[in-house]
């Protein structure tokens, strides 16, 4: 018999192609360089929609004062004459409410419409909503009540879908590896607007209720007047113009 030895073992080229490492390393350096040279303020798809959102964002947060101020004070200022409990339990309402919307009609919602038309058709229809409300005040009883709380439950569930319209079109419109920057940049300019919002709202209101007798959109008319073309630039900054998506 004739003994065979195998070697299994693969052999171990003696020479390794150092040459090819080093290209390779450089390519992942300038590919790292240039993703960390992208400026995120020269992306104007992630600025346009963070401006919008910034606009919208100021909106919202005058709303949500002049709504309580208003509601709460008095007949004979223009207001409902609601308790703390009543403006209590309209907003639990339309929270319940917006809580069923965004998670059941909102995706599909977006994937039919896309995130611009999405911010622009709920932004028109806020506008004659918002108008409403002087109109709704002038009510009493059961039909102010129930009429109330389908305007607060509609009005929350357009801004707050308006708003994640916006988020989604932020987060499209870089990477994955700058999206930490992008929302932190978005967030320092919203909570910008957003300490102004409160402030504004409480002017309004208070000057509103020193004109009640003026002729030109008396009382509450000039507060949700003046919402109103906050929430219409908003509308129009939607524009293609202004607010782009992103190509992929």
């Amino acid at each position: 018999e004739t003994l065979h030895n195998h070697s299994f073992e693969e052999e171990v080229p003696t020479s390794v192609s150092y040459d090819a490492l080093e290209s390779t390393s450089q390519e992942i350096k300038g590919d790292t360089k240039g993703e960390k040279s992208e400026s995120l303020f020269k992306n104007w798809p992630l600025m346009s929609s963070i401006l919008i959102y910034c606009v919208f964002s100021l909106h919202d947060m005058a709303y949500t004062e002049i709504f309580s101020l208003w509601a709460e004070s008095p007949r004979r200022l223009g207001g409902l004459d609601y308790k703390t409990n009543d403006v209590g339990m309209v907003l639990a309402i339309s929270g319940a409410g917006l809580l069923v919307f965004q998670t059941l009609f909102f995706p599909p919602l977006e994937k039919i419409m896309g995130p611009i038309l999405i911010c622009r058709v709920l932004g028109i229809i806020s506008i004659p909503l918002l108008a409403s409300y002087h109109y709704i005040g002038l009510l009493s009883g059961i039909p102010l009540s129930i009429l109330l709380n389908i305007a607060s439950l509609l009005k929350n569930v357009l801004s707050i879908s308006i708003i994640t319209g916006l988020f989604i079109l932020q987060n499209r419109a870089v990477d994955q590896h700058q999206r930490g920057a992008a929302n932190g940049i978005a967030m320092t300019f919203m909570s910008t607007f957003k300490a102004i919002g409160p402030v504004t709202g409480g002017i309004l209101i208070s000057w509103s209720q020193k004109r009640q007798h003026a002729q030109f959109l008396p009382g509450d008319q000039m507060v949700f007047f003046i919402l109103n073309v906050i929430e219409a630039i908003g509308v129009l900054m939607t524009i293609k113009p202004i607010l782009v998506e992103r190509r992929r």
